[in-house]
């Protein structure tokens, strides 16, 4: 920077940002079933996991590239494992404070919805995920209607699986035009949708839900969108709400930082992408 540079830094004391990380949307399972799911997930999508799909494994990935925070997200694949998700979550949130902060889960077909949110609530999760897909429920089914629109009365983050499945057949369970119409008619607080709005649906993302009051995280998005899409959607729906997400262990987390990190934002929007609309979201 030439001879002045730095001491004009110095002496008008310019702040320098320093980069932090938080990965919003984040999987690990128990260690006595993760390796046969991660062998039966990379099976059916074709695809190889970043890590083994235990606590270590996600920690030991975060300890690699610098991420401070990760947001995990249990899927209940059927109504029976909600007592055993939220007390495996619940550990994870005690044994990790400041590191990780798992949410509670939820299926659609549980037999009352609104003891099992008030429980969630009680046990001090701040959100919820659910997986239309692999729950089997569409996105606008009362079923879901209902419990969205309870957990934002109770305050709580929902973040869904947004667009295709890699891993699963059509129908296409939580698709752009579907969750636009959950949007209008409940308006939920703090709704998140993964994959950037819709995996692989990115044309009906930009149509249908960019500039909408919701989150797009990132999670599984960089290394299949194109670039210029990317572009637009973010243009149309703002820096604001967006989060920087992994899908670890499906997605590698040093990866996609370096993919955000490479592309042509500036530094307070790479900021708010990576942590601060996070922090905010959160109430760190």
């Amino acid at each position: 920077v030439g001879d002045a540079g730095p001491y004009i830094c110095i002496k008008q004391k310019l702040k320098v940002f320093t980069l932090e990380f938080i990965d919003f949307h984040t999987h690990i399972f128990p260690d006595k079933i993760a390796a046969k799911t991660i062998a039966h997930l990379e099976e059916v999508g074709n695809i190889k996991a970043a890590t083994d799909g235990t606590l270590k494994g996600l920690l030991d990935s975060m300890e690699r590239c610098g991420v401070d925070l990760s947001v995990i997200l249990p899927v209940a694949t059927k109504p029976s494992q909600f007592e055993s998700i939220q007390n495996f979550a619940k550990l994870v949130n005690e044994q990790y404070p400041g590191k990780l902060i798992s949410f509670g889960g939820i299926h659609p077909d549980c037999e009352d919805y609104k003891k099992e949110l008030d429980t969630i609530k009680a046990m001090g999760f701040q959100g919820i995920k659910i997986h239309p897909d692999y729950q089997g429920v569409m996105i606008d089914d009362i079923r879901f209607m209902r419990i969205i629109e309870y957990a934002s009365e109770l305050g709580l983050i929902i973040l869904t699986h947004a667009g295709i499945d890699i891993g699963l057949p059509n129908p296409v369970h939580c698709p752009p035009k579907k969750m636009r119409k959950v949007l209008d008619e409940i308006k939920p607080k703090n709704m998140v949708l993964a994959h950037f709005g819709g995996w692989s649906q990115w044309d009906e993302v930009y149509e249908y839900l960019a500039g909408a009051d919701v989150y797009l995280d990132t999670a599984f998005t960089f290394d299949y969108i194109k670039e210029d899409m990317f572009y637009k959607i973010l243009e149309k729906h703002g820096t604001d709400k967006v989060l920087f997400a992994t899908d670890c262990p499906w997605g590698y987390q040093k990866k996609d930082v370096e993919s955000l990190m490479k592309l042509n934002l500036t530094g307070e929007v790479k900021e708010k992408i990576f942590y601060k609309n996070a922090e905010k979201l959160l109430k760190l």
